[in-house]
């Protein structure tokens, strides 16, 4: 069982003595009153301290490249106490970020199962949709050709954002 749980139970057990000392006649009723109320605070402030936290610790970033070249001191004596340390950093390679491929499903009102018809006609990315003919696909999915007219108007409305 958890620390906290138990210091709030105390806690709960002194403010129910200071609901007791409050509602009954008491000699010192006062001193019981703020005593056992003071302690029930502070009870519940270790219960608070005790609490399990999720500690997390940053993580320090390295560079990706780099080599540490120490120069040969067999060779040439080292006169200062301090060694010379001499870091060659690499460039890092220059990598280009392509435009992610549209799916056929960003198209409006195209979910997996129309997705996998229309690539079974042969439909298989959204710039296949938006050079695509609205009958065509309409008769040979059995749907309304303003329905096709909306996805094709839809996927080249895509490819124009992209």
């Amino acid at each position: 069982m958890r620390t906290d749980y138990i210091l709030y139970a105390v806690a709960i057990i002194f403010f129910v003595i200071t609901a007791i000392a409050y509602a009954f006649t008491l000699e010192y009723k006062e001193l019981w009153i703020v005593s056992s109320f003071v302690l029930g605070f502070l009870f519940v402030g270790l219960g608070i301290f005790q609490r399990t936290r999720i500690r997390t610790t940053p993580v320090e970033m390295l560079p990706a490249h780099s080599t540490v070249e120490v120069p040969p001191s067999a060779s040439q004596p080292v006169q200062s106490s301090t060694a010379e340390v001499v870091q060659k950093v690499e460039p890092e390679a220059v990598v280009e970020i392509a435009a992610p491929a549209l799916e056929i499903t960003q198209v409006k009102g195209v979910k997996a199962k129309r997705a996998e018809q229309l690539k079974a006609l042969g439909i298989s990315s959204v710039e296949d949709l938006a050079n695509a003919s609205a009958k065509d696909v309409g008769a040979k999915l059995q749907i309304s050709p303003k329905i096709a007219e909306k996805w094709i108007a839809d996927a080249k409305a895509l490819l124009e954002k992209s």
